[in-house]
């Protein structure tokens, strides 16, 4: 897999990741008075996610910083 494949797939797993906590802390709204546990565990659910993203999106600067670097080096090349 290209640099510029895994970048694209990382941009659609940040992407879905996000959609994912938005929904999941939407539902934390929308539950109304409820079981304070089951709101507990949605909280719990979209903050690994909001981890996951997190970790996605250092994933992402590294490949755009490894292509940056890689045209740095074509540029030189004679």
């Amino acid at each position: 897999m290209s640099i510029q494949q895994e970048l694209h797939q990382v941009e659609e797993d940040l992407k879905r990741l996000r959609d994912e906590v938005a929904e999941l802390r939407g539902q934390v709204g929308d539950l109304g008075p409820t079981d304070p546990a089951e709101r507990s565990a949605l909280i719990n659910m979209a903050d690994e996610q909001e981890n996951l993203a997190n970790e996605l999106e250092a994933r992402r600067d590294g490949l755009l910083k490894r292509i940056g670097d890689s045209d740095r080096i074509d540029s030189q090349s004679p």
